[in-house]
């Protein structure tokens, strides 16, 4: 499969990433010290809505376009950040979003392997010296920036397109590397709910690993029996800032009520595994 972003950009598993994800840099941001970001699949930073991709699919409007029509004071910062990087016309993927809320000790590497993303993406970021795009495997360049210097605090998002059927070996893999090389970073990994039985095990492969700090953020429109639809995703956060836990809960519970079309959306944070 060729995953290609522009088709799903803004729906429901976007909105509730970058909901957390904003989250998770204010907090960042709470210290004066600059901080780096390391986004391992950055795709090409932003999505024409209005492009025959995304009008094929019109999975934005039960996403993004709820949260616009509905506006809840818990999700004003988001609102705010999106709309001020050009929603609902354009929406912001990660990078971009990232990148708006860099402070000058701050900087962003966007890896993104796709030939032509990774194009875009440097047009899109060529003025910016805080942030450096790279046209490699993102998994594979960990090793690389881990640890990031001089930065010594930072966020490490893992976004993958799930193409592999071992991607969640392979997100289990990068986050246990991660959390080694870089202790003190915080890791937010995104993934799918199909069905439960891969997401369990997931989870317990990086319980067995001894990975410490898990908390599991997600967001499931129905109850998750089909494997053929998205029907929730989750937004594993290891090492998340104190009360991030609480803030999380929040957040997703209006998000939930706000995109609850059939009666059976609901929203979880757990904690997997303590400190």
């Amino acid at each position: 499969m060729n995953y290609r972003h522009a088709y799903h950009a803004g729906n429901f598993a976007d909105v509730m990433k970058h909901v957390l994800l904003l989250e998770l840099m204010s907090s960042l941001q709470r210290k004066e010290g600059g901080a780096c970001v390391i986004d391992t699949h950055a795709g090409c930073g932003e999505y024409d809505l209005r492009a025959e991709e995304a009008e094929k699919t019109q999975e934005w409007r039960q996403g993004l376009g709820r949260v616009l029509e509905q506006p809840d004071a818990v999700l004003q910062s988001y609102i705010d950040r999106v709309t001020a990087l050009g929603a609902p016309a354009r929406y912001p993927g990660s990078p971009r979003l990232i990148a708006s809320m860099l402070r000058p000790q701050d900087r962003l590497i966007a890896c993104e392997l796709h030939t032509d993303d990774a194009q875009i993406l440097r047009r899109l970021f060529h003025r910016d010296d805080r942030v450096a795009v790279h046209h490699r495997d993102g998994y594979a360049s960990l090793r690389a920036f881990l640890p990031p210097r001089p930065q010594k605090r930072g966020l490490v998002l893992i976004d993958p397109p799930f193409e592999q059927p071992d991607e969640f070996a392979r997100l289990a893999d990068a986050i246990a590397e991660i959390r080694t090389r870089f202790p003190s970073g915080i890791v937010a990994a995104w993934y799918p709910i199909k069905h439960r039985t891969p997401v369990r095990a997931f989870h317990d492969d990086l319980k067995a690993r001894g990975v410490r700090s898990l908390l599991a953020c997600e967001l499931t429109l129905r109850p998750p029996l089909d494997p053929t639809r998205l029907n929730g995703s989750g937004l594993l956060i290891a090492n998340p800032p104190f009360g991030f836990d609480n803030r999380a809960r929040e957040l997703l519970a209006v998000l939930a009520r706000i995109l609850d079309i059939e009666g059976q959306t609901t929203a979880q944070v757990e904690w997997l595994v303590g400190e």
